[in-house]
């Protein structure tokens, strides 16, 4: 969907502004096979911690079952029991409350621009076509909008240094522009990799704070239940 608006939005610009539709998509195909190469690689990257969050949270019923086929009598002493209604409720509840917070973690981690740069690719289409600077860039800001994209000042914040630099130096600004672009979506890349790598280490928390005691209680004090039931069934 993303690819799709940015298609949209760099066709109105070189509409716009004049500039030849043919070389503004070849910039955008370019530009949108960086940024798929970089998101298969954050893909990645979320692959194991989001695997991994899956897994744990299956932990509490894995140990119910094993109870289970160790011949205690869990289901019953979870349903039939007042202790085990107590294990249940709050076992439930903790496991709910970390799938809950797992899936906040996770897409946290994968939060970011949907296409960095694309601002700077499209302001450097749109000087192609010979207009003035301002003029650019309302047309950028106009097509960001219309296909919704980010549209604020923000999209093209490091584009005044850049054309000023252009300007002193006798540099083509739309060579300039494509290069901070590519700068950008490294650096998304990068910060979108260390926030999964952040991710591994932050969903030890619900694994402590709830998948733990979940299973403790879901798996291991029903079969304590059931055994001091069994022995004061067999002393009385």
């Amino acid at each position: 969907e993303a690819a799709w608006a940015a298609l949209a939005a760099s066709w109105r610009v070189a509409a716009d502004s004049g500039a030849p539709v043919a070389a503004a998509l070849a910039e955008l195909a370019e530009s949108m096979r960086e940024s798929g190469r970089a998101r298969r690689d954050i893909d990645v990257a979320l692959a194991g911690p989001a695997a991994t969050g899956r897994v744990v949270g299956a932990l509490p019923l894995v140990g119910l079952g094993f109870g289970s086929l160790l011949g205690f009598d869990v289901v019953g002493v979870l349903l039939g029991t007042a202790p085990g209604l107590v294990c249940l409720g709050a076992g439930a509840g903790l496991m709910v409350l970390a799938q809950l917070w797992t899936r906040r973690l996770v897409r946290g981690a994968d939060h970011g621009d949907a296409a960095p740069g694309l601002a700077l690719d499209l302001l450097a289409v749109a000087l192609a076509g010979g207009g003035a600077i301002d003029r650019a860039r309302a047309q950028v800001l106009a097509a960001l909008a219309e296909c919704g994209l980010a549209s604020d000042a923000r999209a093209l914040e490091g584009a005044d240094a850049i054309l000023a630099l252009s300007s002193g130096a006798g540099v083509p600004a739309g060579r300039l522009l494509r290069s901070e672009a590519t700068l950008v979506r490294l650096r998304a890349a990068g910060l979108a990799r260390e926030r999964a790598a952040r991710l591994g280490v932050m969903l030890m928390l619900p694994l402590g704070v709830c998948v733990l005691p979940a299973f403790l209680l879901l798996g291991v004090a029903p079969m304590i239940v059931s055994v001091l039931l069994s022995t004061f069934a067999a002393t009385s």
